[in-house]
Order: C-alpha cells, then structure tokens, then sequence
C-alpha cells in the first residue's frame, strides 16, 4: 500500500459539485461534509454527528442557513464545528465540536488540506488552464478500487497508451520513443518527457485537430506530489516550426490534461480528471468528442486498475516486481511519496513549468 502524505492540498471537489446541497466526500480515510454558505464560500468539516455518528451529507440532515442539521437527533452546528444546539437540553457538552479544514478554492477545484499542521502559506500547486477564457475543458470524477499509488504509476508512464488506449491515444511511437525524467526532490516534482518527431496521429487528436497524416507530438508530465498531475500536450503536423523564443506557438495544437489524484482510502481513489485545449474554443461538436474520449479513455484506466488491485492483493508476501527504463518517472514519485508520507510536506512550492 501506498502511505497517506498527510499536513498537504488533496482536491475534494470540483467548485461546481460544492454547493448549498451537503456533500460528502472520503479523504485519506476521514469523511468530510462539504457545502457553501450563503454568500458563497466553502467548508469543509468532519462527516459524522458526534452524538450517534449520523452522516451528515445523508438526508434527512439539512442546512439551516450556515449552519447544518443532523437528520437524525438534530445536532446543530456552526462553520466552525462548533456544536450550538442539542435538542432536549441548553447545555452543550464542550466536546459537542466537529473538526473542521482549511479548504482552497482555486482553478475550479475545491482543496482541503488534511492533517494536523496548519497550511500556513502554503497554497495547492497550480492547473490555471481550467478557468481560463483562452481554454475549453471538459472534465469529471471516477471512483477507482485501488490504492491511489497505483494511478500514479499508471500516469507517469504513458507507454501504456499504445496498448490499453489504442483507437484513442495510443500509436507505437508512445512506447517505442525513450523518455527523459527530472526529479526535483526539495519540490517534490518530478517531470517525464517524450518527444516524438514523426507519429501517427491518434483517432482523439485527428478528430479534434483535423490534422491529416503524420505529427509531431510532445508529452511533457509534471507530477507535483502527492495530489495533481499535469501532462502538457503538443500536437502538430510533421514539418511545422516549433514553438518562437518567446514562448508562443502558433503552429501546434495544445491540449493540458490535469489529474487529481486524492486518496479515499487505503484501496480506493478520486480521480478527477480535465482536458483543456487552446483551439476550436466554441467547437461543441469538439467539445462532446473529447469528453466522450476522454471518458472512455479513463474507464480503461479505471478498469485496469482494479483488475490490477484484485491481482496485488493475491500475490504473496515478498513478490518480486521488475522495473525498467519506462519506469523512472514512476519509481521516482514512489520515493518522493515514501519521504513525504515519513517526513511531511515540507518542500517548497515550484513554478509550473
């Protein structure tokens, strides 16, 4: 099993899931209840009612103005957790209090930070695509029945795409180009790059680019750990310039795909996913192709790894796994992850790059 890192950022929700109806999420083995107050901010506080462990997110339990209702003895609480009416009684015990977290509304994503620390200035990594004007996304959640190590894996190495997504991304030139892997480890980041200079175009980018025959395709992954991964994408037609000194690139298609990556429990994992894309902004016929694509090119995954689970746990104690070059990215996230989890996040926040 992967270890939780806690005292770090996890996304709970998208901003759009947060609202005035209570809703509960599972994160790092702790349920939270989630909701917005009246003017519009979020909060996040332990599940269960400290009287009889009702869940809170559950109906009949309501929200009366800010303040939130158990349906089942109708425990009142505050914002702040604070418990501040017991039916049947004025006196209410002093530890009549749920815990409450520092929560972060940024790039469409509802943060939480789960731990004993205090964030402090610390803020969640950035994905400034997903509200963007000069993006379209397309994005959704999915449940998977494994250890959420196991989705880190599978992201950093995207060699899996010519042969779990073939039909949607995957083309032999994804497994067969060499992969170059940074690590900056007082970041906690890891970044792996494939650059291929002449592939096939996948059905997922033809379809949505309109680009006939061969490109030029670029995957750059910046993994920020323990909770959000990017993959920077770039597709163009064989033969055009790159990008200009300045950074512009107005010759290639660019397509940002954010993962985030939150323990629920030991074996099972959010995953919230997103594709933002700089062309054909109003295109919706585009933007349904790549959502139902993307979807089902997460499923596979979903699929996968809960088939993966299911055969790790049968294996027997002391199994031996064989790592190659395709794997450095991963294993390096696996050692940040075991240092985070041991030590706590204490590394400093890095730019995207």
């Amino acid at each position: 099993m992967t270890a939780f890192v806690r005292d770090e950022w996890y996304v709970a929700a998208y901003g759009r899931e947060v609202g005035r109806e209570l809703l509960g999420r599972t994160v790092l083995g702790e349920p939270i209840l989630l909701y917005r107050t009246e003017d519009g901010r979020p909060v996040a506080m332990s599940e269960r009612c400290v009287h009889r462990r009702f869940p809170l997110s559950q109906a009949p339990s309501r929200l009366d103005g800010d303040r939130v209702v158990c349906g089942y003895h109708g425990f009142t609480y505050g914002t702040d957790g604070g418990c501040v009416s017991v039916p049947g009684q004025q006196r209410i015990p002093r530890t009549a209090r749920l815990k409450t977290y520092p929560v972060v509304e940024q790039d469409s994503f509802v943060w939480i930070w789960i731990g004993d620390r205090e964030p402090g200035d610390k803020l969640p990594p950035r994905a400034p695509w997903m509200d963007s004007p000069d993006y379209t996304v397309v994005s959704g959640m999915e449940p998977i029945d494994s250890d959420y190590g196991l989705l880190v894996d599978n992201l950093m190495d995207l060699s899996h795409e010519t042969y779990l997504h073939g039909g949607y991304i995957g083309t032999p030139e994804v497994a067969e180009t060499p992969i170059t892997t940074e690590v900056d480890d007082a970041a906690g980041i890891v970044y792996v790059s494939r650059h291929m200079d002449d592939a096939e175009c996948p059905p997922f980018y033809a379809k949505s680019t309109g680009v006939e025959g061969r490109i030029t395709r670029w995957q750059d992954v910046e993994y920020h750990a323990p909770g959000l991964y990017l993959l920077h994408s770039r597709v163009a037609p064989v033969g055009s310039p790159g990008p200009n000194p300045d950074g512009s690139d107005p010759h290639a298609f660019h397509v940002e795909v954010v993962y985030g990556i939150t323990p629920s429990t030991e074996k099972t994992t959010y995953d919230f996913w997103a594709v933002a894309r700089d062309f054909a902004l109003d295109d919706q016929d585009i933007t349904e192709f790549l959502r139902t694509n993307n979807h089902t090119v997460v499923m596979q995954d979903v699929v996968a790894l809960n088939v993966l689970q299911k055969s790790l746990d049968t294996e027997k104690a002391g199994y031996q796994e064989l790592s190659v070059n395709i794997d450095t990215g991963g294993l390096a996230a696996r050692r940040i992850l075991a240092r985070l989890a041991q030590t706590g996040a204490e590394q400093p926040a890095a730019p995207a790059r």
